[in-house]
């Protein structure tokens, strides 16, 4: 599964793990990613989506509707 959200777009971040002796090691920042369902009433469907937490706060506060016609504005297949 890619660490990519589908709503906000929030991926891994990279940088440099530095030790007590100041030893330089490249490491990764993965982002909090799910996997979650979601129905749909107008389409009368299940859609399972890979989102980050904060999505998820954002779906519930705005509504699956609202979220999946913004995605469509930008051209997201779901």
């Amino acid at each position: 599964m890619s660490k990519i959200c589908q709503v906000t777009g929030r991926k891994p971040t990279f940088g440099n793990s530095i030790s007590h002796s100041h030893r330089v090691t490249k490491r990764r920042w993965n982002p909090n990613i799910q996997r979650q369902r979601f129905w749909v009433p107008s389409e009368k469907r299940w859609v399972t989506l890979t989102l980050s937490t904060k999505a998820i706060k954002t779906i519930n506060k705005n509504g699956i509707e609202s979220v999946l016609a913004d995605m469509r504005r930008k051209g997201v297949k779901v």
